[in-house]
């Protein structure tokens, strides 16, 4: 029983650390994006441009309340009593919060390669992009996930 307790704290542990790399990506982000509009090359995006910002701020904003919000709430409902539980609704925000900050970072991609590219090649760079991280972080995984299910 002993054991079991400190792989769950271990785990725990680990989760809490997965939060703040993800948390601090989406932070940084999230502060180049609210400086943008402040620059004087953002008046010369057009008008598909300046959609494709606002998305791209609400998915990083998005993600943001996503993985912020298990330390909000285990400050609000400390002490934990259910850990198990709390552990699970934390995993979920932050899968949750990876939809919103894949669309974020695949959007912020075009964004920069536009401004640095044109058109046609920022949608080039943004599709290899949008590749790489579909593949390393949701099919990656996903297949991982079903070699160890046919495993065991």
């Amino acid at each position: 029983m002993r054991s079991e307790a400190r792989h769950n704290e271990a785990a725990f542990d680990d989760l809490l650390q997965e939060t703040r790399v993800l948390l601090a990506g989406a932070q940084v982000l999230t502060a180049f994006l609210v400086v943008l509009p402040f620059s004087a090359a953002f008046s010369d995006l057009i008008l598909q441009e300046k959609w494709a910002y606002v998305a791209t701020f609400v998915c990083s904003l998005t993600s943001l309340v996503f993985f912020s919000s298990p330390a909000v709430h285990h400050r609000l409902m400390w002490p934990v009593r259910a850990r198990e539980d709390f552990k699970g609704f934390e995993t979920r925000m932050l899968v949750i919060g990876l939809v919103p900050l894949s669309l974020a970072w695949i959007l912020a991609t075009h964004l920069v390669m536009f401004m640095v590219l044109g058109e046609p090649w920022s949608w080039w760079v943004t599709g290899l992009m949008a590749a790489l991280l579909i593949s390393m972080w949701w099919v990656l995984p996903w297949v991982w996930g079903r070699r160890r299910g046919d495993e065991s």
